[in-house]
């Protein structure tokens, strides 16, 4: 099950990769972009008030969130087509309701997030008399104490949408779960202006890898290590360049397979690439799970069986998977220093075994 029920007590090294984590939905460089036109910083600063997230939020009515769900289902149920029955009738209107429901928790969030630090920021800019673009990206990026409101208001819900899924007992369903998200994200930023999109971008961007990262159990295994020690510096190292890494590893799988294509589409399709770099990011956070809980156990049930059953369902080969995971594996290494190395060699060297293994299975 990738979404788990826990207890988080905070500690030093608890509150060091939550600070880390909530890092991970600062806006790209796209954001800094629209900055460079005063008039967007002032859009930006009318759409972050309590009125201008009221706005946007009355814009995605439960009637549009709904309809949204259920074409993102029907985009996911084509996907998944050649499969029979992957999801009945009834399991996807059960699937779609409780999107829905996730949604609509997701915007009263949204809407009620304090927003002192974003108008303290803006004052002492105007003060100042100066625009400085990069002053503005930490009063709408999420901090530790936003991040951890977030997963507690959202965790319950999330659960029932995904033991939703669970009743079927087939993993394909979790890979469902996935994309029906992401298809519904995409559709709802099509409501929303620029500015909007970068503002709520993040919260779905969450809500995306709330159900496929084990982030939060990442942070709970920190609990068992000492801030400071190998295993949790190594980790800490890492998880800050995870995207970087993902990014590099899909360029470099775009470079090797250029005209490769599944049911999902080419590897240069912009949403293939958004699936392969969050993929490839939950490769990593699989492994740093690993390493933090000095067990192999979450790659072995979850990561192995999730993989198996999605990358058949797109029609994606699984020596595509075993190169993905040998190119990912040598990124990680690059950087590392020996002793950082000597850590997580056992982990690297037992996840590759483990998808070589599986694909001798599956050729045979």
């Amino acid at each position: 099950m990738l979404l788990k029920t826990l207890q988080t007590f905070e500690t030093p090294s608890i509150e060091s990769l939550l600070n880390l984590w909530a890092q991970r939905y600062i806006p790209d460089s796209s954001f800094l972009a629209l900055l460079k036109d005063p008039l967007n910083y002032n859009s930006l600063i009318e759409a972050n008030s309590p009125e201008g997230r009221a706005i946007t939020v009355t814009k995605l009515t439960d009637n549009v969130l709904n309809l949204n769900s259920q074409m993102a289902w029907l985009q996911t149920k084509t996907l998944h087509n050649y499969i029979p029955n992957v999801l009945d009738l009834n399991e996807a209107r059960r699937i779609t309701q409780f999107a829905t429901r996730v949604y609509r928790k997701l915007l009263q969030i949204y809407q009620k997030q304090s927003l002192s630090l974003a108008l303290r920021t803006a004052q002492q800019s105007e003060a100042a008399g100066f625009f400085a673009p990069h002053s503005f990206i930490s009063f709408i990026s999420f901090d530790k104490s936003a991040l951890t409101q977030i997963s507690y208001e959202l965790e319950p819900i999330l659960l029932v949408f995904q033991e939703q899924l669970l009743a079927s007992r087939d993993w394909r369903a979790l890979g469902f779960m996935t994309t029906q998200l992401k298809f519904t994200n995409k559709l709802i930023l099509s409501y929303l202006t620029p500015i909007e999109q970068v503002l709520l971008g993040s919260y779905l961007k969450f809500i995306e890898e709330q159900v496929s990262m084990p982030w939060q159990r990442i942070c709970t295994a920190a609990g068992t290590h000492k801030l400071g020690s190998s295993a949790l510096s190594l980790v800490e190292q890492m998880i800050s360049v995870a995207e970087e890494i993902a990014q590099t590893v899909h360029h470099r799988l775009i470079q090797l397979f250029p005209n490769y294509q599944s049911r999902s589409g080419c590897l240069t399709d912009p949403d293939v690439a958004h699936s392969s770099i969050r993929d490839l990011t939950m490769f990593q956070s699989y492994l740093w799970l690993s390493v933090l809980e000095q067990s192999l156990v979450p790659v072995e049930q979850e990561l192995v069986n999730l993989c198996k059953m999605v990358l058949k369902a797109i029609e994606v080969k699984w020596e595509i998977a075993e190169i993905s995971i040998q190119l990912l594996v040598d990124e990680v290494l690059k950087g590392l220093t020996p002793e950082h190395q000597a850590i997580l060699l056992p982990y690297t060297q037992a996840l590759q075994q483990i998808f070589l293994e599986v694909g001798y299975q599956l050729r045979n």
